[in-house]
């Protein structure tokens, strides 16, 4: 078998990556930097990027810096990257990310909370997107990858709006993955199960408190579902989307890949 490491060499390469101080957002920087990645954290808290981005593994020369921007607000997420890229630098892969919407279920959802995830998640990977897409084309490679949930192919009760923003960006995708394939872009969805992250922290103590069970009973009860029997850590899914993001995936356009254990039970 040929060797195959220098296809997952990402030196060179310039990456932002949404969402970035904590959870997969974080260990997809991590391991796209230890690949030779230059690396675009984007966050709201500026002090955490700053030690993220001093962090990052630099040993192939890499140059990491961030952009401080909220992805509640759009336009100002849009005002912040085009200044950013106003020195034509051009970005060869770009992870869409953000969190999750609030829970609930669908039909008693608030419409103001619709309108907000959609702008959180779909709109600004959109804009971010747009942003990026031309220098993509000039210089034929690209990698658009979008970090949303097993929930775009199986809906999870009582999390409603983040079924339907899934599912609106898993269309989306396969629409801008038809359109960009010709120009050595692709755009693909990685969809995780559950993974061990602040926020399946809260969830843990939520059950804890409603339940009144032990956090070993609660752990046991969530992971009953999950055919590998245990959660999965963030870097596990960062280095999916690596290889998506790696020249190795050339040919992967418009689909949504499960990372999930098992979870999702349809095909």
């Amino acid at each position: 078998m040929s060797d195959l490491s220098p296809f997952l060499d990402l030196t060179h390469k310039n990456a932002i990556v949404c969402g970035s101080t904590s959870g997969i957002g974080q260990a997809t920087a991590i391991v796209l930097a230890n690949l030779g990645a230059n690396i675009t954290l984007i966050a709201r808290n500026e002090e955490k990027l700053a030690i993220m981005a001093n962090e990052l593994d630099n040993k192939l020369g890499q140059k990491h810096d961030y952009i401080v921007a909220d992805f509640l607000q759009p336009e100002q997420l849009k005002t912040q990257v085009d200044r950013y890229l106003a020195d034509k630098k051009t970005i060869h892969i770009l992870i869409n990310n953000t969190g999750g919407p609030p829970k609930g279920e669908a039909n008693t959802a608030k419409v103001s909370d619709i309108q907000a995830a959609f702008a959180q998640h779909l709109i600004c990977n959109h804009l971010l997107t747009q942003a990026v897409v031309s220098g993509m084309k000039k210089v034929a490679y690209g990698r658009i990858i979008n970090i949303t949930s097993y929930e775009a192919k199986e809906p999870v009760g009582a999390r409603g709006i983040s079924a339907t923003m899934r599912g609106a960006i898993s269309n989306w995708a396969k629409t801008m993955a038809n359109e960009l394939g010709r120009y050595g872009i692709t755009v693909n969805n990685i969809l995780p199960g559950v993974v061990e992250t602040r926020r399946l922290s809260y969830r843990i103590q939520e059950e804890i408190e409603k339940t009144g069970k032990t956090k070993e009973e609660v752990m046991q009860y969530l992971t009953s579902s999950i055919p590998v029997a245990r959660f999965a850590q963030p870097e596990e899914i960062g280095w999916a989307i690596a290889f998506v993001a790696s020249p190795l995936a050339a040919y992967i356009n418009g689909i949504n890949l499960p990372v999930d254990g098992g979870i999702t039970k349809c095909l």
